[in-house]
């Protein structure tokens, strides 16, 4: 099937989104070490089943014992994160290949090709590495960056429209990327407390183990790098420097969520943003909801897993936001 730039660059989008969601899947039920070497799992293609298999795979490892639900759900992730390799390496070649419509996507594409190969050596990582927190953060990061990019070209690939965006419109363009700015920031400090272990840090909302601010240690909670060779599954952080680091995401929470409401407002009065702005306003009220029940409901899986979603779903929209104000036109 020739499928044309625009229509694989979307596939590739909807299939970096399903990774990013099957990954915080895999990371919040524990899995992440479901498969204790890389790229297979216990020495298999696919995972261990026969029961001699299941008994070589415990002798090679008998620190980490074969747990038939957390490998499954690792490697899944893995073939479908290789799946959305070979769809980045298709769009490279199209646009070196491809028309002269395609070849003017050639460095977003290299670029992507780049990254996409740190992002997979970033996976291998994460599992020698015994889930090294800064290293499962990149991770994180790595994969929404790669989203964002296929995004990216799939609205820049659009069937080209007519004129440039009204003055009113390409006003908000620098206001949109302030907040898809602070978006970020909030999103690596979301990765950050979860690779810490510290989402129920403070278990109790609005206030932190019955206070408005316990002891606290910032300066251990955000050490990045630490050694190597431990391992880093359940957190190693003691209970004051989880708590700095809860905090610090709640505090990025509430700024964001100012932030990104005072622009779904001005959004909202241009009638060329006002879909993308309303929009907006009900992901952000609704991924703040998703974090306060994280809390209140003492981290329930597919809560988490949506908190993890509607993050990826409000960049989505803002770019879609930043593209349509951007002066060129598509």
């Amino acid at each position: 099937m020739n499928l044309s730039f625009h229509r694989l660059a979307k596939l590739a989008a909807i299939i970096a989104f399903c990774v990013i969601v099957l990954g915080a899947w895999v990371r919040l039920s524990h899995a992440g070490l479901g498969c204790p070497d890389w790229p297979g799992c216990y020495g298999q293609l696919t995972w261990p089943e026969a029961t001699h298999e299941i008994d070589t795979a415990n002798q090679a490892f008998p620190e980490r014992p074969f747990e038939s639900t957390k490998a499954w759900r690792e490697m899944v992730h893995r073939y479908l994160a290789g799946i959305l390799m070979l769809l980045v390496f298709a769009l490279s070649w199209k646009s070196w290949r491809g028309s002269q419509a395609d070849s003017s996507f050639r460095l977003w594409t290299t670029a992507l090709v780049i990254l996409i190969i740190f992002q997979a050596l970033l996976g291998m990582w994460t599992v020698t590495l015994k889930l090294k927190p800064i290293i499962v953060m990149a991770h994180l990061l790595g994969g929404l960056t790669s989203f964002s990019m296929l995004l990216w070209l799939v609205f820049s690939s659009r069937y080209p429209v007519s004129g440039r965006p009204a003055m009113a419109v390409r006003r908000m363009h620098s206001a949109i990327a302030a907040g898809i700015a602070v978006l970020a920031l909030q999103i690596a400090l979301g990765g950050w407390t979860s690779a810490n272990y510290a989402a129920l840090a403070c278990p109790d909302v609005p206030m932190c183990t019955g206070q408005w601010w316990p002891e606290t240690n910032f300066r251990e909670g955000f050490i990045l790098w630490r050694e190597v060779g431990v391992d880093y599954e359940g957190g190693i952080l003691d209970q004051q420097s989880r708590v700095a680091v809860h905090l610090a995401h709640r505090i990025g929470a509430v700024v964001t969520l100012i932030v990104l409401g005072v622009l779904a407002m001005r959004l909202s009065r241009i009638p060329q943003l006002r879909t993308g702005g309303r929009l907006l306003m009900t992901l952000l009220l609704a991924q703040f909801t998703l974090g306060v029940l994280n809390v209140a409901l003492f981290l329930p899986l597919a809560n988490a897993i949506a908190h993890n979603a509607g993050a990826a779903l409000l960049l989505a929209t803002l770019l879609g936001l930043l593209n349509k104000s951007s002066t060129q036109s598509y």
